[in-house]
């Protein structure tokens, strides 16, 4: 499956999420990140990203992509902008 993920964390935490992606996906551009990642891969790499950021302070959004749009979202810390739908 194709993710993106976008992440707006606390700069003491910020290099590490960086660095922990990187190791997973492609960088493309500030706090946004994309890859193929496999269902087992996308677990592991939301364990370690949990394991970093303090869930009442930041937030990290996981798309998975179709080939058109993406088909769920999930929120790992608070959801800053709730939206009902995504274009």
């Amino acid at each position: 499956m194709y993710y993106l993920i976008v992440y707006d964390v606390n700069k003491k935490r910020v290099a590490k999420v960086h660095k922990t992606l990187i190791g997973y996906m492609h960088w493309i551009q500030n706090s946004v990140f994309e890859g193929e990642l496999t269902p087992a891969t996308q677990l592991e790499l939301r364990g370690k990203l949990n394991k970093i950021i303090k869930s009442e302070e930041d937030s990290i959004i996981i798309f998975e992509l179709g080939e058109h749009n993406y088909r769920a979202k999930k929120i790992l810390g608070i959801e800053k902008s709730p939206i009902d739908q995504f274009l």
